[in-house]
């Protein structure tokens, strides 16, 4: 592969996928190594080859992995105004216990970018995951269902944002080991990763119980959901925590209030171009019915006005005199 560089993506992962079955079936038949030993095998062969390949196969610029990761990070951005609530997350993060582990789920979330290895990332998936488990077991005081998992997932996502989701999605699927993509716990909570990935980018009004109407605003960032007020959270919230989401109930009424101004500005604008447009028809109009009329001069006014000339009637003019006192 190192040699082949103008290969398609596609057939790199085939060269991989390939290299992983052939040396999984000679431990297997040819030196009767039992299945839980090929397992840590491939693990080291999958490690060794993805970490001199990874600089040359993880987002290739032959491929719109870079593209996707941009879409996606954008739409998680507009959808910063979710709630818990809206998608049934049954997690309580006042709850100081539980607020601690949805940190630790982000932080592996986002974690899994910094990975080289294939099955590394998968951990991340993995521990994020177990996680969340963890924060729905706490709150509900009682075993975590698959139900509950999706739903917390998915809110995970929206709230970490993690860096290059659909290149490292895609990097897994093409060269990751394919036997544990297909069996265990890694390749379950990948597949719900995957699942979480889909809904948000077809996520719409429907889905989160909304009108358009609201739906439409709130991607707009025209305003946002109506959170409990910061008086009324329990006396655990930090004080930090409290300010923000003061500032940002602030930011919004501001930015309600400058639209209405821009709103009134431009009606403003709209009211004066239609009152000149009228009075200029008005002023039109009573030229085109009373015409101004020019006359020509009276010759004999102008002729007062002339310099004088020969044969003219006036006297002379008067000459000064010096009187003797």
């Amino acid at each position: 592969m190192h040699r082949k560089r103008e290969l398609s993506i596609e057939e790199q992962s085939e060269y991989a996928q390939s290299l992983y079955q052939n040396v999984a079936d000679k431990l297997q038949t040819r030196w009767k190594v039992p299945p839980e030993k090929v397992e840590k095998v491939m693990d080291q062969v999958e490690k060794y080859i993805m970490t001199r390949l990874y600089k040359y196969v993880f987002c290739p610029e032959t491929t719109e992995d870079e593209k996707k990761d941009l879409a996606i990070q954008r739409r998680i951005r507009a959808l910063h105004w979710v709630t818990p609530q809206m998608l049934c997350v049954p997690v309580n993060e006042e709850i100081p216990e539980v607020s601690d582990v949805v940190v630790k789920a982000i932080t592996d979330i986002i974690e899994m970018d910094s990975k080289r290895v294939p099955r590394d990332k998968l951990a991340c998936i993995t521990s994020c995951s177990k996680h969340i488990f963890n924060a729905i077991r706490t709150t509900k005081a009682e075993p975590a269902s698959a139900d509950d998992f999706l739903p917390t997932l998915i809110y995970i996502v929206l709230k970490g944002n993690p860096p290059r989701l659909q290149s490292n999605i895609q990097y897994i699927t093409r060269f990751c080991n394919p036997s544990r993509l297909m069996t265990g716990e890694d390749g379950y909570y990948f597949t719900n990763l995957c699942c979480a990935v889909a809904f948000i980018e077809k996520l719409d009004a429907q889905s989160l119980n909304l009108s358009q109407e609201d739906f439409d605003r709130y991607m707009s960032g025209q305003t946002s959901p109506k959170k409990q007020e910061p008086e009324n959270w329990p006396a655990n919230v930090c004080v930090g925590m409290r300010q923000m989401y003061r500032n940002l109930d602030l930011l919004s009424q501001l930015n309600e209030r400058q639209e209405r101004i821009v709103s009134e500005a431009k009606k403003l604008e709209r009211d004066l171009i239609d009152w000149t447009d009228g009075i200029t028809k008005e002023v039109q109009e009573i030229v085109e019915k009373y015409p101004l009329e020019i006359k020509a001069p009276n010759p004999a006014l102008a002729a007062i006005d002339s310099e004088n000339v020969e044969n003219d009637k006036l006297p002379p003019p008067l000459q000064p005199q010096v009187y003797a006192g």
